[in-house]
């Protein structure tokens, strides 16, 4: 009998922990900051995972995947190719940077049902790439369904200086939302002293806005969570806007 209630325990801690984990849609260009000299084709990977446990999940094709520039939007869909990422299916384009300006990245992936959390999860997903100097429009709001608008400069940014942008749902600003935040522990390099320190949680305000300092350089993301007001097949729906930005070492 003690046997069994140890067993029962133990599988209600990994499933608890299981859904504790953080989910995050991820673009992550092989550049953010194109200056001259630099090669104009950077390599976009479009992925799902734990980041800092760099476990990935399955991605399958997005329904969207779009570049935004001061021309407009282009359709980039076509132009992926199936890759793995994190032993998972994951998406891969090569963009040519033809001209100076910011280039906005944004996915929105297919529902991912998530057993452990009994709920489907979308994750409109953006990152920013800055090409030759011209900055304008860093802080462009796409009109997604849910999406963070960075207040602070995503590019050109040192470990540890605070970004801060603004959580949207429907184009209203999210008072006290969670913001969950990861870094992209890509070789490992890092070990968590324990579950706690593996996704950092901040909220908005009363006007939606997060603020993060970020201590170590590298991809960090930032995943702001609601609940739509629809339901897939009778389940819940998680809404996440996910931005990821990459922050510099000072040498």
């Amino acid at each position: 009998m003690r046997a069994r209630s140890f067993f029962i325990a133990c599988a209600f801690v990994l499933v608890f922990l299981g859904a504790a984990r953080a989910h995050f849609g991820m673009i992550i260009p092989s550049d953010d900051l194109v200056t001259q000299g630099d090669a104009r084709d950077i390599a976009v990977k479009l992925g799902f995972a734990h980041p800092f446990e760099t476990q990935g999940l399955t991605l399958e094709k997005p329904e969207r995947f779009e570049v935004w520039t001061r021309d407009g939007k282009t359709d980039l869909l076509k132009a992926v190719h199936e890759i793995k990422f994190l032993d998972h299916k994951a998406w891969e384009t090569t963009f040519k940077v033809r001209q100076p300006g910011v280039y906005i990245f944004s996915m929105e992936p297919k529902p991912y049902f998530e057993p452990a959390e009994d709920c489907y999860i979308i994750h409109y997903t953006k990152t920013v790439v800055s090409a030759f100097g011209l900055e304008e429009g860093w802080d462009r709001e796409l009109g997604l369904k849910t999406e963070i608008v960075p207040l602070t400069r995503p590019f050109g940014l040192y470990a540890g200086n605070v970004f801060q942008g603004v959580v949207k749902l429907d184009g209203r600003p999210v008072p006290f939302c969670e913001v969950e935040v990861e870094y992209f522990n890509e070789n490992r390099k890092y070990a968590a002293p324990s579950e706690s320190f593996i996704t950092q949680v901040v909220k908005t305000d009363a006007g939606g806005v997060f603020t993060y300092a970020a201590p170590r350089p590298g991809w960090w993301g930032f995943a702001a969570l609601n609940t739509s007001d629809e339901k897939i097949k009778g389940k819940n729906v998680e809404l996440g806007a996910v931005l990821w930005v990459k922050f510099h070492e000072m040498k």
